[in-house]
């Protein structure tokens, strides 16, 4: 490690490291989820938001893409979330 040459700046301990302090994260009862898929070609966008992150908004999501796309192929990458590839439950 280099030794400093000049002094930290104000408002940093002296040992020229950033200052830690506890994170607060949390996100409350009240979540909102955001999907959203982006056609590349073009710029146009298509989003939703959702009360949950499972597969039943996430089909919301692909029929939405699937609405402003209607010919030519559509590709999708995804994450490794479980509502990619879990399956929705029974409207019961």
């Amino acid at each position: 490690m280099i030794p400093r040459t000049f002094p930290p700046a104000p408002g940093w301990p002296p040992d020229g490291h950033r200052i830690k302090s506890e994170v607060d994260y949390s996100r409350g009862p009240e979540k909102t989820w955001v999907y959203g898929a982006l056609r590349v070609r073009d710029g146009h966008e298509v989003t939703m938001t959702a009360s949950s992150r499972n597969s039943t908004f996430y089909q919301q999501l692909l029929q939405k893409i699937e609405t402003a796309n209607p010919i030519g192929d559509i590709h999708v990458i995804t994450g490794n979330l479980s509502s990619h590839n879990s399956v929705s439950a029974a409207p019961g």
